[in-house]
């Protein structure tokens, strides 16, 4: 098996490119960013290239989040998270990535469709497409009527013995849930995903190397953000940081599950909006097979035509390497899942003897299969709106009493569920923080010496009289 010759790079992991954020000492900042996936990185390196005092706190024990590449299980980079990188002509992380020496190269333009064991016919490749295109304008009218329907209603009557696999590639595949449990709006404004790439090193590799320099404190989750008086206390298990502006990055899921507690509370506003945007499912299986007994080609992406609505997806021989990762969407994963990776495994084998026959089964090697819904700090994949709740997003966007912003991939209207829109994301809250700071009144404090006693947060706040005015900034 061919070894990257920057193995050690990359299995060595976030720990050792980045510095501590919690020195003894410091605990006012401009900027604190809560979260160090793809949002959190690109706005604490906004808040930075600003020349301000930026800390990124992350609960778990990497960075990245969702963007996860792992060296270790098979050797070569394997990204259990996100692997694709849209619109890489003009995405700020694609460049990124390509100026920091990593391989970001563009995906082969090979998408293939499978019909029982046999590729489909050209006639039948160019059916399939039109029954996308009539689905997508269909959905595009409804949206321009202003019905925020679910996106299933929308569907014209005449796709035929296609609309299942439309279904299965628009709603798990696409959204990560049923057509059924999304917004037309939010799925006909979404922009279009071309220009499609990989990082050869691998996308959480890509992240970690942005993150090279920030102040990151791993294994840090935030249990508490209290405002008060212009002044953000970020309560965590290894002491309170205070700041001038919070940028919450943490998943819709993370949030709606009070893993982070507001005080005061977030406004209603908010909190219908992340119920309007929970997460879907979307889990993968890895598997290593040894000689390329499918006969495909590096980064070969396969569908199958299918009748019941749920299916998996293949990309083959990943990167080049012997990897193949069967993605596992929306309700097919989220069951899988629940049965354990002894199940996720048994449907991913027997899904490819399904397409391609048995006789591959004597080449798979090592395997692994993910649990994106049962991690702590993620609870799930991306966020697709709810019929309905397409207007979410922009809730979402405004500042909480103008200190306390969020961003990641959930909080962008049109390319919601990709790194662009995590990383677009990320800069646009830095940037609103930053505008909101610049008017002074707290910058001689954020310079002064840190305080030699710890700091506390302050006593909860009274609660909302009835009747009157309450103004809290």
């Amino acid at each position: 098996m061919q070894r990257l010759s920057r193995r050690a790079f990359l299995a060595a992991g976030a720990a050792m490119v980045i510095r501590p954020a919690l020195a003894a000492g410091s605990d006012f900042y401009d900027v604190i960013v809560v979260g160090a996936g793809v949002a959190g990185i690109a706005a604490a390196r906004r808040v930075a290239a600003a020349g301000r005092r930026v800390a990124v706190l992350e609960a778990s024990e990497r960075i990245g989040g969702r963007c996860f590449t792992d060296t270790q299980i098979f050797g070569v980079p394997y990204d259990r998270g996100a692997r694709w990188i849209y619109r890489s002509d003009v995405d700020a992380l694609a460049k990124l990535g390509r100026g920091a020496g990593l391989d970001v190269y563009d995906a082969p333009l090979r998408q293939k469709l499978r019909i029982g064991w046999r590729f489909a016919r050209e006639g039948e490749v160019e059916g399939f497409l039109a029954a996308l295109v009539r689905a997508n304008r269909a959905m595009a009218d409804a949206s321009r009527a202003g019905r925020d329907m679910a996106a299933v209603q929308a569907l014209p009557k005449d796709l035929g013995d296609w609309r299942a696999t439309v279904e299965f590639a628009l709603g798990p595949l696409f959204c990560g849930k049923r057509l059924a449990d999304v917004s037309v709006q939010d799925l006909a404004r979404a922009a279009e995903r071309d220009s499609p790439a990989f990082c050869r090193q691998g996308c959480g590799a890509l992240v970690a190397k942005l993150a090279e320099g920030l102040a990151v404190s791993l294994s840090t989750p935030v249990r508490r953000i209290s405002t008060w008086r212009g002044i953000s206390y970020v309560e965590t298990p290894k002491g309170t940081l205070r700041s001038r502006a919070v940028i919450v990055t943490a998943s819709t899921g993370v949030l709606a599950a009070d893993k982070i507690r507001f005080e005061p509370h977030l406004p209603k506003s908010h909190v219908d909006a992340l119920s309007k945007l929970s997460l879907g499912h979307y889990e993968r299986v890895a598997i290593e097979l040894e000689g390329n007994p499918l006969g495909l080609e590096p980064d070969d992406f396969v569908l199958e035509k299918t009748a019941e609505g749920e299916s998996a997806a293949l990309l083959a021989n990943v990167g080049g390497t012997p990897l193949c990762f069967v993605d596992l969407p929306g309700a097919v994963g989220q069951s899988l899942l629940a049965q354990g990776e002894d199940a996720m495994r048994a449907y991913a084998i027997e899904w490819l003897a399904r397409l391609f026959g048995s006789d591959f089964k004597p080449a798979v090697r090592r395997t692994h299969a993910t649990r994106w819904g049962k991690d702590p700090w993620c609870l799930g994949a991306f966020a697709a709106a709810a019929p309905g709740g397409q207007a979410a997003r922009k809730v979402l966007m405004e500042p909480v009493r103008d200190r306390v912003f969020f961003a990641g991939e959930a909080v962008h209207e049109t390319l919601w569920g990709t790194l662009a829109g995590a990383w677009e994301s990320g800069e646009r809250a830095a940037d609103a923080a930053l505008k909101q700071i610049s008017g002074g009144g707290l910058r001689e404090r954020s310079n002064r010496p840190a305080a030699k006693r710890p700091v506390r947060a302050p006593a909860p706040e009274p609660e909302r009289p009835s009747g009157g005015f309450w103004i809290f900034r």
